[in-house]
């Protein structure tokens, strides 16, 4: 049976992964509907990069003078021992800004932000925006999916774009438990907002290397603050994830003798309003798809922080998405089936983590973690740089971005 209704897709996620795809979608002249837990825009947030694919994508959206205007003052790593000497140092002009700190660095809210912006010029009524809003059940069937909201409306859609992150509740109601997909890869990531200490070298992302954990100071958008991220080697505990307590006592356990600014860090951890822990983990979902619901972005393949492409895979992935809906809107399984087979080669280098992992990152005794500073101080040699930059980094970049019409498809109704 025809629908006799227009084209209507749900994004439930107000993140960078569905900010995009409903972009895409309007500009697409398709109906978009997108659902936001929050009640208001999350700012700030830690650093995320654009490179290669993600940054041909960001081109053709038209997204790079938004981001040129928030863009952090970011010029490498620099690898610090617990006295505050640098021992080694990635330079983002030696790695060509394909290392650990691209050439187009910005807050993963200042990047939302741009998306924000885009959407409210583009949108020409076809736009329906709900903050403080979720979804509770999903029903479907050949012609559309009946979604249940969290405020008890109940409402019809063609499509449904999962995109709420890598704890996904669309994942959850559609595909199955969260277990099913995630992978506890021997971690847990903590990141918040502090007073800049004295002595950060400004535009550098200072990491300290201690047993079992790494810190780090990592400039933001305004220069008296940055970014504490801190991560550290343990074993999945179900009950951290909602035990902020518990979370801040883990992270003193491990990082109370490490020098540096650590003492500073960790005072600011305790007064914080921003702070944010999760496991590190990896999400992979086999088929993208189950009938007329789809995931993008950590919903459906977060390689974890470890990968550092995290914000990559949500913009090729939305981009892609978006335009193959566009270009057979009557035929929405063709135009899922396309998605997963354009993004799957560059997903599988993307959740590719660098380094080996945490056992290798984060060596649990002291003489390893002896040895992981040598390996880093040779790796990062004028000598070692090229093999470094091919071991690492770069793989990605020989995913092609596909070329699609720059004339809209126009929406017609689905099946």
């Amino acid at each position: 049976m025809t629908s006799t209704s227009p084209l209507h897709v749900l994004v439930s996620g107000g993140g960078i992964a569905g900010n995009a795809v409903a972009l895409q979608l309007l500009r697409h002249g398709i109906r978009t509907t997108v659902v936001e837990r929050a009640t208001a825009p999350r700012p700030g947030g830690q650093a995320v990069d654009l490179r290669g694919p993600s940054k041909a994508a960001a081109e053709r959206m038209g997204l790079m003078p938004g981001i040129a205007k928030h863009q952090l003052d970011e010029r490498g790593m620099a690898y610090i021992d617990g006295r505050g000497k640098v021992y080694a140092r990635m330079a983002m002009a030696d790695f060509d800004g394909k290392g650990a700190v691209a050439d187009v660095e910005i807050t993963r809210g200042d990047l939302n932000q741009v998306l924000l912006d885009e959407l409210a010029t583009t949108d020409t009524g076809e736009l329906d925006y709900r903050y403080g809003e979720w979804i509770e059940r999903i029903d479907q069937d050949g012609t559309g999916v009946d979604v249940t909201f969290a405020t008890g409306a109940t409402e019809r859609f063609d499509l449904v774009i999962g995109a709420d992150g890598v704890h996904s509740a669309t994942r959850r109601l559609v595909f199955g438990p969260e277990e099913e997909f995630s992978t506890h890869l021997g971690g847990y990531g903590a990141f918040f907002t502090m007073a800049t200490p004295p002595e950060v070298e400004p535009g550098w992302f200072g990491m300290r290397l201690v047993p079992g954990a790494m810190l780090g100071i990592r400039p933001d958008g305004d220069p008296s603050t940055a970014k504490a991220i801190i991560t550290v080697r343990a074993e999945r505990d179900p009950a951290l994830r909602h035990d902020v307590d518990a979370q801040r006592a883990l992270l003193r356990r491990t990082l109370g003798d490490a020098g540096w600014h650590a003492s500073a860090v960790l005072a600011a951890m305790e007064a914080t309003s921003d702070f944010y822990f999760d496991e590190v983990a990896r999400v992979d979902v086999p088929e993208l798809s189950v009938g007329r619901v789809t995931l993008i972005g950590d919903a459906g393949y977060c390689g974890s922080p470890l990968s550092g492409m995290g914000t990559a895979m949500a913009i090729v992935g939305a981009y892609v998405l978006a335009a193959e809906i566009a270009a057979t809107p009557d035929d929405l399984a063709g135009a899922q089936r396309r998605y997963q087979d354009t993004i799957t080669p560059f997903l599988d280098k993307a959740k590719e983590i660098p380094g080996g992992g945490l056992p290798m990152m984060l060596p649990r005794t002291a003489v390893l973690t002896r040895l992981a500073k040598l390996n880093v101080r040779i790796m990062m040699s004028r000598l070692m740089r090229p093999l470094t930059k091919r071991i690492y980094f770069g793989d990605t970049e020989e995913f092609t971005l596909p070329t699609y019409p720059t004339r809209p498809a126009a929406a017609t109704p689905a099946e």
